[in-house]
């Protein structure tokens, strides 16, 4: 059976404080001069909040609540809310320059605490890890407090805030484990097997459902789901003395699917599911020992492991000033846009071209600094940056000029003929339904269908939505029981895609026809043949046939090949479903009705003689197509047949005679009539 997938990544929002940010950032803005003018080009601040009291010795402060799109996890940090800001706040005349953190790696110490980290099929994009000795525990300095507050953090103490503090300051989650409480001081990155428990370091269980990375000791024992919870059994206690200051840079699409599947959603999932940046974390680890050492006394006890088997690159985009200039629509001079690439982090080198597109042409070379490489990779990207931080309200706001692309000549009559069908049936007194392309596996097995025929969705946000559909008949058969009893009569219609699975490639997709109605077979039978004549389709008949959903099944022909069916739903499907009434239902396949469809009907020469209409009335002993064949094939003065009426087994038709060469009498039609009255009787 085939699966499709579809992820979604939504955006997050951060906490922290403008004093904080002052640490990274020197400007004259005012916090809410930074809300104004960071919103309007770059992040989001929602709102500012002043926190503290001058008045009672407290120091003064605002917390900024800003929106971070999933695209910009780089942003989700005080180090890069100030690159931003170094950037944007120039551009409203404000002074601002970006101020990086001074961070020394420490020296090997003399003797080392042994520490082994395997992860032998790389689950992890890179591992940092670096064992810390003579660690104090206690409360951590009021401002790490203070902020960690502000930001919607919970302090516990000077070791884990430390962790909580350095994943908002450098946009990179963190991790500590108690040294001795890793038995054999190894740690193995390895895939989860079904049903392995693990208990999160606050206490709660939760069972494995396999695939998940995880790492265990050596012991055998799970001691963390990296990227995601630490377990109780590693953690951090009070009288804890050494620790791993730990950081993992992992798959992202890993770790959504464990977090998601665990309705494990912690601070640390949010992050490491919208892909860090594995530079980053090196400064991280920096951080995170300077303030250990700082706060809790803690010496270095071994040298930084750092496992990084492939190093994420920089890359390369080349943006031609002209076509910067020329989709922003406003003549910026090159020093505007290499400053404010510049002022983003790129590196730009300027180059002129001699060749023939670009006579004389200015690009620039950017170099794409590894945490905005998966945002940025063609010169459009360019474009955009240049652009939202010069500001869109600064862009003039010229409509563009329509222009009209011709469709080519299948997709034109698509939307011709599916607008011509739609309004007809309106006008019959249908009502259109617009149903999902997807149906219930439920759906599916009560009407018969095999589920093993179906495109299947792999992450389905609800089982009623789960298979692609291969036919419009399910979901029109669920929209009448939705709505039997509301009104007496019931007609509806949808024309949409079917999905047919083929292996190794995309489904092929096919558009259909379905019709719907709680009134009769002969009502259902005039509303199809009513709308091909509409639509100017001749040599169209409907015959005996045989259909699953169906009985008193027909088919429709047009010319030699099948184009559908039409029915009476059966009734071990209108019992198992609850209909409460016949339900009589039709689908055809669409694009043979395309193709045939003219604007108009062909031009047949008028009759030069009269006609006589004569109507007959006979128990009904055969189709009703067999019997117009029938009548045809006897009389020479036959024009055309009419359905008149029918009442239990008798039918009345309507017969048309007329002769190319003369005005015949009535008598000659009433022998004409006879032949074929004795036709159908015999």
């Amino acid at each position: 059976m085939a699966t499709l997938e579809f992820w979604n990544y939504f955006n997050m929002n951060i906490k922290i404080t403008y004093d904080w940010l002052l640490e990274y950032l020197e400007t004259d803005a005012d916090p809410y001069e930074m809300q104004k003018f960071l919103s309007l080009c770059g992040p989001s601040i929602e709102t500012v909040d002043k926190v503290g009291d001058s008045a009672k010795g407290g120091l003064t402060d605002y917390v900024f609540d800003i929106e971070i799109t999933s695209n910009r996890v780089d942003m989700a940090s005080v180090f890069g809310v100030a690159q931003e800001a170094q950037a944007i706040l120039p551009q409203f005349g404000k002074k601002a320059t970006f101020k990086k953190p001074k961070l020394t790696t420490p020296k090997n110490p003399d003797s080392e605490l042994p520490i082994e980290i395997v992860d032998q099929d790389h689950l992890t994009n890179r591992i940092l890890a670096i064992v810390l000795d003579n660690v104090t525990i206690g409360p951590s300095p009021k401002y790490i407090q203070d902020r960690l507050t502000h930001a919607g953090i919970r302090t516990l103490n000077n070791v884990v805030d430390v962790t909580n503090y350095i994943m908002l300051e450098l946009g990179h989650p963190t991790h500590v484990f108690d040294y001795d409480r890793i038995a054999g001081q190894k740690m193995i990155f390895r895939k989860s097997k079904k049903g392995e428990k693990i208990t999160s370091l606050e206490d709660k269980t939760y069972t494995l459902t396999g695939g998940d990375s995880i790492i265990e000791d050596g012991k055998g024992r799970i001691i963390d789901l990296p990227g995601i919870i630490g377990t109780s059994n590693s953690v951090v206690v009070a009288d804890t003395k050494r620790v791993l200051l730990f950081i993992d840079n992992n798959d992202p699409i890993q770790m959504r699917k464990s977090s998601m599947k665990l309705g494990i959603r912690t601070v640390a999932a949010t992050y490491n599911e919208k892909s860090p940046d594995p530079e980053r974390a090196y400064d991280t680890l920096l951080r995170g020992i300077e303030l250990l050492q700082k706060n809790t006394g803690a010496t270095i006890a071994s040298k930084i492991i750092d496992i990084y088997p492939q190093k994420k690159q920089e890359s390369h985009v080349k943006a031609y000033l002209k076509d910067i200039q020329r989709v922003i629509g406003i003549a910026l001079d090159e020093e505007k846009v290499t400053s404010i690439l510049t002022d983003l982090g790129f590196k730009v080198d300027r180059h002129e071209d001699t060749e023939l597109a670009y006579p004389d042409g200015v690009h620039f070379d950017v170099t794409v600094p590894t945490h905005r490489t998966d945002d940025v990779s063609i010169q459009e990207d360019i474009f955009e940056e240049v652009a939202r931080v010069y500001g869109y309200h600064n862009l003039p706001n010229n409509i563009s000029p329509l222009t009209y692309i011709k469709q080519p000549k299948h997709i034109s009559n698509l939307y011709k003929v599916q607008y011509r069908s739609k309004y007809f049936l309106k006008h019959l007194g249908l009502h259109e339904f617009l149903n999902y392309s997807m149906v219930s596996g439920e759906l599916l097995t009560q009407l018969d269908f095999k589920l093993a025929d179906h495109l299947k969705l792999a992450n389905t946000i609800s089982q009623e939505i789960e298979y692609m559909r291969t036919s419009l008949l399910p979901s029109v058969i669920k929209n009448m029981r939705d709505n039997q009893g509301k009104i007496d009569t019931l007609k509806l219609f949808e024309i949409a895609k079917i999905y047919e699975p083929r292996a190794g490639d995309l489904p092929n997709e096919c558009h259909r026809l379905a019709i719907a109605v709680n009134t009769d077979f002969n009502d259902l039978k005039g509303i199809v043949m009513a709308l091909l004549h509409e639509l100017n389709i001749d040599d169209v008949t409907i015959q005996d046939g045989k259909h699953t959903l169906m009985s008193q099944a027909a088919t429709i022909r047009l010319g030699n090949n099948t184009i559908g069916s039409l029915g009476m739903l059966h009734q071990k499907y209108a019992d198992t479903l609850s209909l409460s009434q016949a339900i009589h239902i039709a689908e055809i396949d669409f694009e043979p009705v395309i193709q045939n469809y003219q604007v108009m009907h062909q031009y047949h020469a008028p009759l030069q003689f009269a006609v006589v209409k004569l109507d007959l009335t006979l128990i009904k002993k055969l189709p009703y197509q067999k019997m117009v064949d029938i009548s045809h094939e006897n009389s020479k003065l036959l024009q055309n047949v009419e359905y008149v009426s029918s009442f239990e087994n008798k039918i009345s038709l309507r017969f048309y005679f007329s002769s190319e060469t003369k005005n015949i009498t009535e008598k000659e039609a009433l022998l004409e009539l006879e032949q074929i009255r004795t036709a159908l009787n015999s």
